[in-house]
């Protein structure tokens, strides 16, 4: 009779021990799922951002034709630098 209780003792511990796990990935995955939703809303974001900055790209384009060619170099090569950040941040988001 010791050799059936010593088992299910052996079996309760177990059980234990894997709702314990159990409820550790719970947690983890909700933590998980909280991490993913504000990544994609961050992702959003920097979308909607780097929309607006294509728009703006435009506009400045069409604008640049009445600069002086030094200007025009300069502005060209700060809107390449600003796309090519937020593409970056839009790439490590993505990831």
């Amino acid at each position: 009779m010791s050799d059936i209780n010593q088992h299910i003792a052996r079996i309760t511990t177990k059980l234990q021990q894997l709702l314990k796990q159990y409820e550790a990935l719970q947690k983890e995955q909700e933590r998980s799922r909280q991490l993913i939703l504000a990544l994609q809303q961050e992702k959003k974001e920097h979308e909607t951002e780097l929309a607006d900055l294509h728009q703006q790209n435009q506009v400045l384009k069409a604008s640049l034709q009445s600069l002086e060619p030094a200007e025009k170099k300069e502005l060209e090569l700060k809107l390449t630098q600003y796309i090519k950040n937020i593409d970056k941040s839009i790439a490590l988001l993505s990831q």
